[in-house]
């Protein structure tokens, strides 16, 4: 068992690398997209 597979990542192949990569994707997007609206939000930008 790798070390991944403990504390909240319980679940049988949780360090496979899509799903690592899938996890990263929706993290960093959201974090961009809320990037994004919060400039939009307080500079009016286009």
């Amino acid at each position: 068992m790798s070390d991944l597979n403990r504390g909240i990542m319980k679940f049988e192949g949780a360090d496979k690398p899509l799903v690592v990569g899938i996890s990263a994707f929706i993290i960093l997007g959201s974090i961009i997209a809320l990037i994004i609206w919060a400039l939009k939000v307080a500079y009016a930008v286009a």
